[in-house]
């Protein structure tokens, strides 16, 4: 029983981390390159690497705010 839990468990944080990365690199492919902080290619490939990554290019690697608003520093 609880290799059962355990391989349920393994199989929905893979499905969450194959997810993630699917947004992300919808995301980069979609998001102009002005939006985000680096290049896109960069960010794919960091992406890739480490499940981890994708969060980071969502809290960092894009710029929010306002289309034609400079960034504040």
């Amino acid at each position: 029983m609880k290799s059962d839990k355990k391989r349920i468990a393994l199989v929905v944080i893979f499905l969450a981390e194959v997810g993630l990365a699917a947004l992300t690199w919808r995301d980069i492919r979609n998001r102009p390159a002005e939006e985000i902080r680096g290049s896109k290619r960069l960010w794919r490939i960091i992406s890739t690497i480490n499940p981890g990554n994708s969060v980071a290019y969502w809290l960092v690697g894009r710029r929010y705010g306002r289309p034609g608003q400079p960034e504040e520093h």
